[in-house]
């Protein structure tokens, strides 16, 4: 039993009565100097509650995804800007022309300088053959090869551009190989100097040490960066070597190739200025068939690259002799393969100097 003192003043008391029949609640305490206790809202402390989630990055999301659109764009609209900016030729002959199961385009490179008034001569002659489940071939005409040209008797075939242009020139080389021309580049002296510039050099890796007067060329052996000056030169040396103009062929597809892997390098394709340098300096340097689409030649260049590296051939055109005569059975069985698609099949006939193993 509790003291049965006086009712305590504080209002307490109750704590202590257990009285039966007698209301154990608390009773209100209005004017209580105690607040009320901090309770967690209702259905906070139920188990297996989840907690509240993290909102995504939602506005970091969406920006990488513009900067990726936004980039894409760039990198179709800059080469469709360039596109215009080619000139267009005439190389279609008259005439019915060959029929082949696989694509091939010529590239050309001609001696004209700047301020010359003729048409000059192509120093450079290749091929390139892709399609038709084979590995893509890139091949080299020496520029000094008797052919017959049409309406001009029988002479070196560099001089076919200069009697007629790019349709004689086609029709050059498609009535002495069986093979259709379904595409045409052509690129000056100037124009390679400035496309190599343009992509800040490229590496050649001469076997030797060079010194062409002719050419203007002195070059350590080795791999080395090198500009278009001397990428030029290099390209064009035939006195330096014995093989001569094999060796200038040989020397041609190497800075080709060199040209494809620095335009294709994630330092052009990743810097947008570069890109854009080198992608409207090209266009400016190149002269195309007026039948060449922007899609057929993306293709040409995309299957170039891949000739010049580990999925495609580069050979010379099958020679007899370092007089550069053709031996036409090898000759014949070689392009008889580039027009069927055969390519995977060229086997020895397929070498870097053009001579028999």
């Amino acid at each position: 039993m509790p003291p049965s003192g006086p009712k305590d003043p504080d209002g307490y008391d109750w704590l202590y009565d257990d009285q039966p029949g007698r209301s154990s609640a608390r009773p209100a305490a209005s004017g209580s100097s105690i607040p009320p206790p901090n309770l967690p809202p209702p259905g906070s402390g139920k188990r297996g509650a989840k907690p509240p989630k993290e909102r995504k990055p939602r506005g970091r999301l969406r920006l990488l995804w513009l900067v990726l659109v936004a980039w894409i764009a760039f990198l179709v609209l800059v080469p469709v800007v360039a596109w215009s900016k080619i000139t267009k030729v005439d190389a279609t002959p008259d005439g019915e022309r060959p029929q082949d199961e696989t694509t091939t385009w010529v590239l050309a490179g001609t001696d004209k300088r700047p301020k010359d008034k003729s048409r000059g001569r192509t120093d450079t002659i290749l091929l390139l053959t892709y399609g038709g489940g084979g590995p893509s071939v890139l091949t080299s005409i020496p520029r000094d090869s008797i052919v017959d040209i049409p309406g001009n008797g029988r002479t070196k075939i560099n001089a076919a551009y200069a009697f007629g242009g790019p349709p004689l020139l086609v029709e050059t080389i498609e009535s002495e190989t069986g093979l259709g021309v379904d595409g045409y580049v052509e690129i000056g002296f100037t124009g390679l100097e400035d496309v190599v510039d343009a992509l800040g050099g490229i590496e050649v890796c001469p076997k030797d040490d060079i010194k062409d007067k002719d050419a203007k060329l002195n070059i350590k052996e080795g791999c080395q960066e090198v500009d278009g000056k001397t990428a030029l030169a290099y390209s064009r040396s035939r006195k330096a070597f014995a093989s001569g103009d094999i060796a200038r062929g040989q020397n041609q597809r190497e800075v080709i190739g060199a040209i494809g892997d620095a335009a294709l390098s994630p330092s052009t394709v990743l810097n947008p200025w570069k890109f854009t340098r080198v992608a409207t300096t090209t266009a400016e340097s190149l002269a195309v068939g007026d039948d060449v689409s922007m899609f057929s030649f993306g293709r040409f260049a995309w299957k170039l690259g891949k000739a010049m590296g580990g999925d495609g051939r580069s050979c010379t055109v099958p020679i007899a002799d370092m007089s550069v005569q053709w031996d036409r059975e090898r000759a014949v069985e070689y392009f008889k393969h580039l027009k069927d698609g055969t390519t995977d099949e060229l086997g020895d006939l397929c070498t870097q100097d053009g001579l028999r193993k």
